[in-house]
């Protein structure tokens, strides 16, 4: 219950999935702050999950002014930013030769642009020895079918943890990145009809090197890590949570 005590967060996409998980463990772990998403029912009821110390924010984080009040506000309620969490995000499909140039602007602009823009915009609100965490996902390592944008923009974010480390030295503000792999979100409903999810989580599993796909509590204990001072001398660091697919799949 430690861990974070006294340590204000801000999550994007903290409504669902893996942001959720993250922002549960950092309550778990004494912090309190800001939840971040477009969804406001599920923004309500993520809020209502978390209890008291969290406060939900409706925005847009490909929106700059958005940005911008996400981080005012949060600073306004609690007085501080000690943790930012930069996770909002989602997959998109299609392949090089039917990618529209529409659909490559909106993928980029939600997975990369809006993560250098998330960091910009907290910056001001940061104490000094904070902690950032960038999320990027074993698609930038692993040439899945389809998903080649979508690991290219993640690519960049890992790239971006060393590049922001390296920026703020002088601030002692620390930058690293987790990882995931097939993670157990709502994403699922994104790609596949409803009644073929529990066969296609079965499928991943069988891939899986470790026998399960991730839990959304699997990146949020990670995320307790690289938030809390045991982490202190990891910087620009990319941890891999993925159940070995990186490096141990075949």
């Amino acid at each position: 219950m430690s861990k974070l005590k006294n340590k204000v967060a801000v999550i994007t996409g903290g409504n669902s999935g893996i942001g959720f998980g993250i922002a549960e463990a950092f309550k778990n772990a004494g912090a309190s702050g800001a939840i971040v998403g477009r969804n406001q029912e599920t923004l309500k009821r993520a809020a209502s999950q978390l209890g008291d110390g969290f406060i939900a924010i409706n925005g847009d984080v490909t929106n700059p002014g958005d940005l911008e009040r996400m981080m005012r506000n949060t600073s306004e309620q609690f007085g501080k930013i000690d943790i930012l969490v930069a996770n909002a995000g989602a997959g998109t499909t299609g392949t090089v030769a039917d990618i529209s140039e529409s659909d490559y602007d909106k993928t980029m602009d939600l997975n990369l642009k809006s993560v250098y823009f998330t960091v910009q915009k907290a910056l001001p609100y940061m104490a000094d020895g904070s902690s950032i965490i960038l999320i990027g996902s074993n698609a930038a390592h692993r040439a899945y079918p389809s998903f080649g944008l979508y690991g290219a923009a993640k690519a960049a974010v890992i790239f971006l943890a060393k590049s922001f480390s390296n920026d703020l030295l002088d601030r002692k503000i620390r930058v690293n990145v987790i990882t995931p792999g097939t993670t157990d979100t709502p994403a699922f409903d994104k790609f596949v009809p409803a009644e073929q999810i529990e066969a296609l989580k079965t499928h991943f599993a069988g891939t899986m090197p470790i026998g399960r796909i991730g839990q959304p509590s699997d990146i949020g204990k990670t995320a307790v890590f690289l938030a809390s001072d045991d982490s202190s001398f990891l910087l620009g660091a990319e941890l891999l949570v993925d159940g070995g697919m990186t490096y141990l799949a075949k």
